[in-house]
Parts: C-alpha cells; structure tokens; sequence
C-alpha cells in the first residue's frame, strides 16, 4: 500500500535547491538572497529562460546583471570539486552503501555557435557536424545503470588535450568516496584503446567494452553462428595489451528485411558471464541517453561563452533529474514482497517539472501586466 501522505511543490522544489544551497556558497551583499538566486536559477530551467528573459516574466527576480555578477564568483575548479554531492546529495539516502551497482561512462555534447578565444579555448571540443555546428562544449557523466536506481553520480566538462583515464580515474574515486562497489562498468567505443583497457586492468575494475571491428584479426574473431568466448592481443604504444572476448550471436528473423545472424563483440574484464548477459548488461547503458533527453528539457538557455556558466547550469539541469528519480524512489515505490516496484505513472518528469514551475511561479511572481508604449 502507498502511505498516504501527498507530494507537494514545496517539496519539489526544496528537494532541487538545498543541494544548491549547501555546497554552493556565494557572498552576497544587499537584500538578495542565495535562496532568490537559486530560486531564480530553477526558474530558468523549468521554464527554459535565460538570465536576459527570465525577469520579463516574473516580478521578484534580480536583474541579468546581478545573476551574471553574483554567478562570476563561482570557479570551475569549485564546481568540479562539488559537484557529485551537489548531484548526489537528496539521492543518497535512497541507496545501499557498500552495495555494487552497475555504472555507465559517457559523452554529451553541447553546440556552441560563438567564438574562440583564451577563456574558453580550453573547453571548446571539435566534433562531427551537428545542428549546423562542429564546435562544442562536451561534458562525461558516471551514471548508475541499474534498474529503478538510474542516477548522475558526477559530470565533468571535458578539457582539450585531457586523457580518458583521467575521466575514468576520477570518476573510480568519486565512486569509492560514496562507498558504492562498480559490479561493472560499461563504456563505448569512444573508450577502446588499449590505455583505457591497461588502466583498467592494472585497477582490477570490471568492465564492458564493445569491440571496435578495426582490423582483419578482430573481424575473423567476430565470424560465427554460435555465442562463444576468444582472446585478442591489442597493440598499443606502451606495449600489448590481453583482452577477453565474448561474443554474443542474435538472429535478424526478418527485422528491416534482413536475415541471417549478427554478432556483438565485447571486451569483458572480471565477469564470468554468459555472451547473452554480458550484451543485455551493456543495454542498459543506453538508459544513459534517455537522462540526456531530461536534462536538455530543464537547462536553462545561454549564449555565454563562459565555460564556467555553462557547466553550472548543466548541473542544475542533472540536479533536476535527479531529484526527480529521488522522489520517485521515496514516495512511488509499492510496498510488497519480490523486486521493488515503482509506480512510474503516478509522478512522470513532466509532473516533476509542473510541480517545480507552479512553486517558481509563486515564489518570484508571475508578471501579469505590461507597460505599453501609449
């Protein structure tokens, strides 16, 4: 049975800003206040505004000078340092420590249409045409995969000339500060290469990796009509590296119009599994992408060239989704014997985000009138 309290937006909204609250600290002088800064900030995601259009729709905003000014005094180095308790903080409480979970790294970009220059060169990745763009700001998230347990442990925007490992390196030790044990890690493709697969041998962690068919030894690997197991010796600059292969085989029957069989090839370190669950394992990573999807509908919009800005307001947008994921962990799970179930209908993303704007739009007052020119 569900208890019989109700969820308000009160709720909701405290839920997303305490996190902001209290790791983010900003001196301010005068009346405003850091609530009305956070306050506003959440404004600007749910209703997807930016600091220049958020105050022309409600009254108890400050200026976009003061967002801006009061915003400048953050660092990125104290956004990096901060951000898996700013993430993780309300969703901790919701999850066993000491428990292993599967975890998922990956890649998002941002387009940025402006230009270059010394504050932000060093943030600014080059990419495959996008949305009429190849210019982007790009940010690698550790994500947990794990059925009902989906949560943005840790983004970090992606620097130029910063190696893979050191992503990865980062994200192991946020995962041991959270006393979280990694069951397994799944990456893609972006990460096959033999540093990547010799750091994370030398760290004994668990992973998957689908295998990059490059070369004439690894695609007759990949020939067959049966689930099996191979060996692959990788060559790499600092030395060769051993990789152990599963290979799981699906037959098309017909889907597109297309027979036969087909293989999925994927580097395993530290599992044991089955080809079948080694590939409905690595599946799930794409829950990963779905998390993006969320986060584009609550960023807040900007122009900014500002590396800094840009990474802030990408944390509130998985803050925001993360809370959701809480309170529905919190409130909507049925109380019975068996796997926890979680009654998704009841409190879906776009009720999380109504809820959030109703309390945004009480607390800073919606403008109802306008001034005209005569």
């Amino acid at each position: 049975m569900f208890s019989r309290l109700q969820l308000t937006p009160y709720e909701c909204t405290k839920n997303a800003l305490q996190p902001l609250l209290d790791n983010i600290h900003i001196p301010i002088n005068g009346s405003l206040t850091r609530k009305d800064l956070f306050h506003t900030l959440l404004g600007m995601a749910v209703d997807k505004k930016s600091a220049h259009s958020i105050n022309k729709q409600y009254l108890e905003t400050p200026c976009e000078t003061s967002i801006r000014y009061h915003l400048k005094k953050m660092s990125m180095d104290q956004l990096i340092e901060s951000n898996a308790k700013i993430l993780m903080q309300t969703a901790l409480g919701t999850l066993n420590q000491n428990q292993k979970y599967d975890f998922a790294i990956d890649y998002t970009n941002d387009p940025y249409y402006g230009k270059r220059d010394k504050e932000n060169k060093k943030y600014l990745i080059r990419g495959q045409a996008k949305k009429s763009t190849n210019t982007f700001y790009s940010y690698v998230s550790l994500y947990i995969i794990n059925n009902n347990k989906r949560f943005t442990i840790s983004v970090l925007p992606v620097e130029n000339g910063k190696l893979k490992t050191d992503y990865i390196n980062c994200f192991i030790k946020r995962i041991d500060e959270l006393n979280f044990k990694v069951n397994v890690l799944c990456l893609d493709r972006e990460f096959y290469s033999s540093k990547v697969f010799a750091f994370l041998q030398e760290k004994e962690i668990p992973h998957i990796i689908p295998v990059v068919k490059r070369g004439r030894k690894i695609k007759t690997v990949l020939m067959g009509r049966k689930k099996r197991y191979d060996t692959y010796v990788m060559k790499g600059a600092e030395g060769n590296v051993k990789l152990d292969v599963v290979i799981d085989v699906k037959y098309k029957k017909g889907n597109r119009g297309e027979t036969g069989c087909e293989n999925f090839g994927f580097v395993v370190y530290g599992t044991d599994w089955d080809p079948r669950k080694v590939s409905t394992t690595y599946r799930k990573r794409f829950a990963i992408e779905a998390s993006y999807r969320m986060r584009n509908i609550v960023k807040p919009k900007t122009s900014s060239k500002n590396p800094m800005f840009r990474y802030f307001y990408t944390l509130v947008s998985f803050l925001l989704k993360n809370t959701w994921v809480t309170l529905q962990r919190r409130h909507f799970t049925r109380v019975k014997r068996g796997p926890q179930v979680i009654e998704y209908d009841m409190f879906r993303f776009d009720m999380f985000i109504h809820f959030v704007m109703e309390w945004v739009r009480k607390k800073l007052r919606v403008r109802l009138t306008i001034e005209c020119c005569s």
